[in-house]
């Protein structure tokens, strides 16, 4: 929980940085808001309270946590006679990556195959702990399927590499049960209003149309086959490498394969490189610039004015790929000025600013956006297949499904070999299309692999 409570203020403080860098020019000039940016304010305000609200309720209940652990072992030490279901006692995890902590693989296939008690209570202990932790089902069937530890729910999260940047901005969702199709009602065409003509004439009547957008729901899975020796008697839990692995590939499988270039086919989305009908905005220059006129600034601006003027919204981030924005921070004026300047300096008269050096997430802002780096877009477009694309959405409209995470031991036609394999799976669905003109793809000649 303590992660948790940090991560939130962390994403506090980079929406505040964002609301500081909105209320500069307005104060500057003294002047109200515009209407785009009072309503960048009212969603940004909105946001933060939900994040404070949230901090303060996770900060009072560890508080209680706290203390009705205390409470708890205070009157174990006094010698009551309690029974255990009195004692609030926080059970440390079953299962944790590290020395010292129970192999999942282990217990799985001891329980599972072997029928092994005490494997099998420490799974039950552990499904227990996880569902009370996510406070949802974890029933997923039989055939040894069981829930796998929370330090891989939360590798799946965190421990990503090389991350899944651009899919934790979307709307995230569960996958409900029984379905493998998600179908979205869609208005086709709206209701219209017009002048009366005349007092107690006729008014205008226009019947609204309905349609609907599907979002299939996929399989992302991968396994592994392990000797039973290094299950059984080696001093490590392979599960830390394994299951980390399996965890990496699975969020850049899910961020660059389905939200971003999955083509709909294959067993993956639509993702939003390949949408048909989304805004498409040309960046070229024999020499790539940031600034100046047919630079990457004044697209950028072009993508943010084409999203008001069709989604009627403000995009609420800019997605690049790293070596994009580095290019941008390399970027100096004619007197060798640098045009991308860090946030802390308070800088004046820059293009954009730089927050962090991350290798992936959010590192500054252009345009009063915040700038997001995602290794997964690609680098191999256009005619040269050396162009990578800037991508300036509007998050908010695009939904992400994902199920929970399964995990499985098999010994069958492995026995011959000794060994076992284990696979871990998933069910993901992602609909970028609600609105097609929440996106603007930048792609051209500017785009090429930049030079330092």
């Amino acid at each position: 929980m303590s992660a948790l409570i940090t991560s939130l203020i962390e994403r506090r403080g980079q929406i505040k940085a964002g609301l500081d860098e909105l209320l500069a020019a307005p104060t500057a000039e003294a002047r109200d808001l515009n209407p785009a940016e009072a309503e960048t304010f009212n969603a940004t305000v909105a946001e933060i309270r939900a994040l404070d609200d949230r901090i303060t309720e996770l900060t009072d209940q560890a508080e209680r946590d706290r203390k009705a652990t205390e409470t708890a072992r205070k009157f174990a030490l006094a010698g009551e006679h309690r029974s255990p279901a009195d004692l609030n006692v926080v059970e440390p995890q079953v299962y944790r990556s590290g020395a010292g902590g129970a192999s999942y693989f282990k217990d799985l296939y001891q329980a599972t195959r072997k029928g092994e008690h005490a494997a099998a209570e420490r799974l039950r202990r552990n499904d227990k702990m996880v569902a009370e932790a996510r406070a949802i089902s974890t029933v997923n069937g039989g055939g040894g399927e069981f829930v796998p530890p929370m330090w891989l729910e939360e590798s799946f999260v965190k421990f990503v590499r090389p991350g899944r940047v651009t899919a934790n901005l979307c709307v995230q969702g569960e996958i409900p049960a029984g379905t493998d199709s998600l179908n979205i009602p869609k208005i086709a065409s709206g209701t219209a209003v017009a002048p009366q003509g005349a007092q107690n004439s006729g008014i205008q009547q226009t019947d609204i149309t309905t349609t609907s957008i599907s979002a299939s729901v996929n399989t992302v899975a991968g396994g592994q086959t392990i000797s039973m020796q290094l299950v059984q008697q080696s001093p490590l839990n392979v599960d830390d490498i394994i299951l980390e692995d399996l965890a990496a590939d699975y969020a850049m499988k899910l961020d660059a394969g389905q939200v971003l270039g999955g083509t709909g086919t294959g067993g993956t989305a639509m993702g939003l490189l390949n949408l048909a009908g989304t805004i498409s905005v040309t960046w070229t220059q024999a020499t790539p610039a940031l600034g100046g006129p047919g630079g990457l600034y004044s697209k950028v601006a072009n993508a943010i004015q084409l999203i008001n003027t069709s989604r009627f919204q403000t995009p609420t981030a800019i997605v690049m790929h790293p070596r994009r924005w580095w290019w941008a921070v390399a970027q100096s004026d004619s007197q060798g000025r640098p045009l991308v300047v860090p946030n802390a300096g308070h800088p004046m008269n820059n293009l954009a600013s730089m927050d962090s050096i991350d290798a992936e997430g959010p590192v500054g802002t252009m345009l009063g956006l915040p700038v997001y780096v995602d290794p997964n877009l690609p680098t191999n477009l256009g005619a040269g297949t050396n162009q990578d694309p800037i991508m300036i959405g509007r998050f908010r409209d695009y939904y992400l499904w994902e199920g929970d995470i399964r995990a499985e031991a098999f010994e069958q036609t492995y026995a011959q070999n000794l060994s076992l394999f284990v696979r871990l799976y998933s069910y993901v669905a992602f609909q970028g299309a609600r609105y097609l003109s929440s996106t603007a793809i930048i792609t051209g000649t500017g785009a090429v692999t930049p030079a330092f």
